[in-house]
């Protein structure tokens, strides 16, 4: 199956990061290379690194960037930015992108068990390396499967998903994606399966979240990002759900007011220099024509900051 993501709020996004012809850029989820060859587009002399920790994402990235010689395109997270842009000499940087939204192919993709629609063994690993969502869903305790399913997920029915996914594999091991969508399904009360959505979503984003670690790389990834810019360098951050939203949101506000919450108390907060400035307060929503023609972008969210 072709490495395919649509670049979600890509025109937004381009003009927000005010490419400079001959600035230095990363785009730290580069996926199928889409938003990164609309900046390789706008580069004279200038240079993009594009990073991403998926294999398959990194072969189609390369593939779309090869005609542009000022692209670069390396595997790895995000929350390792810092250390990337310093191996390729893209410090201090113009621009940062993250987008933090899963590809149209990963998750039509079966074989790599992201979804609750086709039937494939439970994985949802991007970087295909590490623990699956197969070794979570059979080896986790009640307990941990309903903290990660409540916390990842915002599920109200954690506990009760949670103590069906634990009977249903002292049976048999759970082993795939339907397996486990009819389990959540099974074990949610009858107006859960009645409502709008497919009940096994918030569990099947939790575990991706769990799995991949995602929450707290984007929190390391933001600091490494920041810290990579030049003063009146730009980050622009793309959300897909309320969790990464908030982070984003919270951190750049952090940044911008100049107030720092204490370790001791979060409640109480003390203010030094802001150290950016936020180019929207509220974000950027998609337009209802980029909706319509790509529903998986209604939640997106475009957030810029501008370091000071």
């Amino acid at each position: 199956m072709e490495f395919s993501h649509r670049p979600v709020l890509l025109r937004e996004t381009i003009e927000s990061l005010g490419i400079r012809p001959e600035g230095r850029y990363i785009d730290g989820t580069a996926g199928g290379g889409g938003h990164s060859q609309a900046i390789a587009e706008r580069l004279t002399t200038g240079r993009l690194l594009a990073i991403d920790q998926d294999p398959d994402a990194v072969r189609a990235a390369s593939g779309r960037l090869k005609p542009f010689p000022c692209a670069t395109v390396r595997r790895g997270n995000f929350a390792d930015l810092a250390a990337a842009a310093e191996e390729f000499g893209m410090i201090p940087a113009d621009g940062v992108l993250f987008d933090l939204g899963v590809s149209s192919y990963q998750f039509d993709n079966p074989a790599r068990g992201f979804s609750y629609r086709a039937d494939a063994p439970l994985d949802m690993r991007m970087s295909r390396e590490g623990v699956s969502a197969r070794d979570v869903v059979n080896t986790f305790s009640e307990r941990e499967l309903a903290d990660i399913l409540f916390r990842y997920g915002e599920e109200k029915h954690a506990r009760a998903i949670a103590r069906g996914i634990v009977r249903a594999r002292e049976r048999a091991p759970v082993e795939t994606t339907l397996q486990l969508a009819e389990i959540v399904k099974d074990s949610v009360p009858a107006a859960a399966r009645r409502g709008p959505g497919h009940p096994a979503r918030r569990t099947f984003q939790a575990l991706r979240i769990q799995v991949n670690g995602e929450l707290d790389r984007l929190s390391q990834g933001l600091d490494a990002a920041f810290s990579v810019l030049r003063p009146g360098g730009r980050l622009a951050v793309i959300t897909f759900q309320s969790l990464e939203d908030r982070i984003v949101k919270r951190r750049m506000a952090e940044w911008s007011s100049g107030l720092i919450p204490t370790p001791q108390d979060p409640r109480r907060a003390f203010r030094r220099e802001p150290k950016a400035k936020l180019l929207s307060k509220r974000g950027v929503a998609p337009t209802g024509d980029e909706i319509r023609d790509n529903p998986r972008c209604r939640s997106s969210r475009l957030r810029v900051c501008i370091k000071l």
